[in-house]
């Protein structure tokens, strides 16, 4: 009977040019255009059509959703014109979030982007000679500024290469450069430094992080060859020393992002690995992935180096990433020996591989906080140090604004008209593939539904808006507000409030 009335149903669907010509619609076509608002009747009309194809609508149904066909294409319009990228609110507690667009910028990071990528700009031009300048001096004087005086503060700095017959102890110069990420950084590096010879690297260090990056793929397409040492627990200082002959080039230490090897394992200290560069007068890399500008000790995170840590111990080229431990925006970068990063600049990868205005801009000003020791400017390293009982404070806050809550003791526990809410002790962790075994003590959210499933709540919170990603665990969704900014509690707790009527 259903399928003997899809011909009649398909025949009460108006064409594409009588909805256009809607009265409801008019306003809309001299708003949006004729022809995006042709394009959004279409695409409604195409979907009642597969809702009726499939039985989803039988008459009534079809009357109710031409009574409101107005609408529909004008929510059709809105999420076909509106932005795909938007904002979300973090609520799962991992700081480098990488899905989530990992490092939030500063607010003076966006307000110098604003001021100086909405008109024109001293990027490529000296305002003092007029002639044109380089873009990557913005921001080396600042990590000069950084590297270089926290490396007069407390050690000898940087060594050149030197032989047996000619040691030679004096400081060297640091120099920065920037690319569009780590991975390019690692490609410019390696490409420079080993294309055609021979590349030592142990065997525990061929990672491969997320979207497929693995350090064999990246060092292949770069020209240079891999040479493994070691074994996947354990590799010494000699394996590599046995390794290098006359065609080797280099000598790379790989951080291991987002795992880490426990129980019998043997790595080669990184002091160990200057002296054989230094003895076989062969550059020493390291890709640190992450790459903190700061001791992270200070924020209860052990085990992971920082830049000047790795410089100075005689390292002499580092990668790092400029949108995970740096707080700042996506970018590669290379900081060491100035001799070995101008080989580097003068690579015809380099322009190809190189980051714009918007860039400069961001990394500039984020630098300028670690400059004026402004940690707490940034949002990364403010989240890390924010300690489990402001985080209660706010969750409890959360939890007492949404309607109909009553507090239970000794674990605070709120039941509203179907939603069910505790607040739990619970971790946060770092993500970004840094500090992978460190995790900071946090204060949770857990959320049930006597009629949704955890998923579906999930869901529920990712539809709202702002969407609000949590995360699921045993059963129950999780809010950690250590990634929500202060300013955001009051949308999380409106969203619950309507999710619990």
């Amino acid at each position: 009977m259903k399928n003997a009335l899809k011909p009649e149903l398909f025949r009460e669907l108006p064409s594409v040019d009588e909805v256009v010509r809607m009265p409801d619609l008019v306003a809309l076509a001299a708003a949006n255009g004729v022809a995006a608002v042709t394009d959004a009747a279409r695409a409604v009309l195409a979907r009642l059509r597969g809702e009726i194809s499939s039985g989803l609508l039988d008459s009534t149904a079809l009357q109710l959703a031409l009574g409101g066909l107005a609408g529909a294409i004008e929510e059709q319009l809105r999420r076909a014109l509106g932005h795909s990228l938007q904002p979300v609110i973090n609520a799962t507690g991992v700081i480098l979030h990488t899905n989530l667009g990992r490092a939030p910028l500063a607010e003076a990071a966006l307000a110098h982007i604003r001021e100086t990528a909405g008109t024109y700009s001293n990027l490529e031009f000296e305002i003092e000679t007029g002639a044109r300048g380089k873009r990557d001096v913005h921001v080396d004087r600042l990590f000069r500024r950084l590297l270089e005086d926290g490396d007069r503060a407390g050690s000898e700095g940087l060594r050149p290469l030197r032989t047996a017959e000619a040691a030679v102890s004096t400081r060297v110069d640091v120099a920065t450069i920037v690319v569009n990420n780590n991975a390019a950084a690692v490609l410019l590096a390696l490409n420079t430094l080993a294309d055609g010879g021979e590349v030592i690297v142990s065997r525990g260090e061929l990672v491969e992080i997320g979207g497929s990056f693995r350090i064999p793929d990246v060092m292949a397409k770069s020209g240079a060859v891999l040479r493994e040492v070691g074994t996947t627990n354990r590799t010494r200082a000699a394996d590599y020393e046995t390794a290098i002959n006359e065609r080797t080039r280099l000598l790379l230490r790989v951080h291991r992002s987002n795992f880490e090897i426990t129980g019998f394992t043997e790595q080669a200290a990184t002091a160990e690995l200057v002296a054989l560069s230094r003895k076989h007068n062969l550059p020493l890399m390291e890709d640190l992935g992450s790459g903190a500008l700061v001791d992270l000790q200070n924020f209860g995170i052990s085990g992971e180096p920082s830049v000047l840590d790795s410089l100075r111990a005689g390292v002499d080229v580092v990668t790092y990433s400029g949108d995970k431990l740096l707080g700042g925006p996506q970018a590669g970068l290379i900081s060491g020996r100035a001799d070995l990063v101008a080989r580097l600049r003068t690579n015809s990868l380099f322009r190809a591989l190189r980051v714009d205005k918007l860039t400069y801009a961001a990394l500039e000003a984020t630098l300028l906080a670690y400059v004026k020791h402004d940690h707490d400017a940034i949002p990364t390293l403010k989240m890390m140090r924010l300690p489990k009982e402001e985080i209660g404070k706010r969750v409890e806050a959360v939890a007492k604004s949404v309607a109909s809550v009553e507090k239970a003791r000794p674990t605070v526990s709120s039941q509203s008209r179907k939603m069910k809410i505790k607040i739990i002790d619970g971790e946060s962790v770092i993500g970004g593939g840094a500090a992978p075994s460190s995790v900071l003590p946090t204060r949770l959210l857990a959320l049930s539904c006597a009629d949704l499933s955890a998923d579906e709540l999930a869901a529920r919170l990712r539809h709202s808006d702002p969407p609000i990603v949590a995360r699921v665990e045993d059963g129950r969704v999780l809010l950690d507000l250590r990634t929500v900014f202060p300013d955001q509690d009051h949308c999380i707790a409106a969203v619950l409030d309507r999710i619990a009527m």
